[in-house]
């Protein structure tokens, strides 16, 4: 089939590529592999950010992951944790991207410099003081967490109520801890103000990332919140954890890190392939129908509705049949409704039910369909 013609990508115009964003995916890892549904001998592709969700993907087995960015920072730092678990056991990569208190972070990375490309070596020689600080905190949306949790938790509820929303307790409990204790006046309010579009804009994401949202972020935060804090269990939600204390408690820890999943992705390493580019300026170079599996993050938020629909079109001539695409959307709606491409309605439905990031309005399964 014909496909529009390959355009640089909208956002690239638009925002500023030159340093970490995200240090983490806060894309729920878990959603995102029950969507996928990985099968060994796949050909997956993935988007980059900080290449959590993308090393993930290898626990499954698949042919090859090949995850793509447009900003060098956020390959580098990909890379880096690539690296790192290729050559450092799980102890010490939790020191070394600051999941655990150490002192030997410049170690390890010097450890790693050999394994490193020059481009990443001249980014992280340039910031040294990210790795010595922990990477983990290192992005400016993790950044934004850091204020909340520091400046803003304080004047809305003790320590002790803190560490009481994460200890287990029943669904009635929590939703008794939630009314009585947590949700005050003081907590609603510092929803409305600081998670508004126009402050984690400024602060977490990017005013630009923006542009083709009309809906406000507090308006559905209210609900999402009392989902992830009620409907679910605090105490077993990593990305919770983060943003209430800047660090994992545990085992409780993202996927790619766990004990169970650490030597599948060792194992498989060398399948993860890391590209500059935009998503469409990749897809221009692929063959038609080889790709099984899309990790596409929440990219469309980004563009128009025009941009997406011409994306979605390019995707699903280079989709092998019965393809699986995963995708958020925060504030701006974009669902396919193609007869090629399908929304796997129930699927969508029951997995944005588990999902523990609770800043996303809606989680999307596709499947490209068969041609008869």
């Amino acid at each position: 089939m014909k496909t529009p013609e390959t355009k640089p990508s909208e956002i690239e115009t638009r925002a500023d590529f030159s340093y970490i964003r995200y240090a983490q995916c806060w894309e729920d890892t878990e959603v995102l592999l029950g969507a996928l549904d990985i099968k060994p001998g796949d050909t997956c592709l993935s988007i980059a950010s900080a290449g959590d969700n993308s090393l993930a993907m290898l626990a499954a087995g698949p042919k090859k992951v090949t995850a793509i960015d447009l900003n060098p920072a956020q390959l580098a730092l990909a890379e880096l944790k690539l690296r790192a678990i290729e050559h450092l056991d799980r102890a010490s990569n939790m020191e070394l991207l600051g999941y655990s208190r150490s002192n030997r972070r410049t170690e390890f990375y010097n450890y790693l410099l050999p394994y490193l490309t020059p481009d990443t070596v001249r980014y992280f020689n340039l910031n040294k003081a990210l790795i010595e600080r922990g990477l983990a905190g290192s992005g400016k949306f993790e950044r934004y967490f850091a204020i909340f949790r520091n400046a803003i938790l304080p004047l809305l509820h003790s320590h002790c109520s803190v560490e009481s929303l994460v200890t287990p307790k029943t669904l009635v409990e929590r939703e008794e801890f939630f009314e009585k204790t947590w949700n005050n006046l003081r907590f609603r309010l510092a929803i409305k103000l600081f998670f508004s579009n126009a402050v984690i804009g400024l602060l977490g994401r990017d005013p630009s990332f923006f542009k083709y949202v009309d809906r406000s972020l507090p308006e559905f935060l209210s609900e999402s919140i009392y989902k992830a804090l009620v409907i679910q269990d605090p105490a077993q939600n990593p990305y919770l954890h983060w943003i209430l204390f800047g660090e994992y408690r545990g085992e409780i820890l993202p996927f790619f890190l766990r004990a169970e999943n650490f030597e599948k992705i060792k194992a498989n390493a060398d399948r993860l392939e890391l590209k500059k580019a935009s998503l469409e300026e990749f897809l221009e170079g692929v063959e038609p129908g080889t790709i099984d599996c899309f990790n596409l993050s929440d990219v469309f938020e980004y563009v128009s509705e025009e941009s997406y629909r011409n994306t979605l079109e390019i995707i699903n001539d280079r989709a092998r049949t019965g393809a699986r695409l995963a995708y958020w959307n925060m504030l701006a709606p974009r669902t396919s409704n193609s007869e090629s491409i399908k929304r796997d309605q129930e699927a969508s439905s029951n997995l944005y039910a588990q999902d523990k990031t609770f800043f996303y309005t809606r989680f999307n399964r596709e499947v490209k369909a068969s041609s008869c």
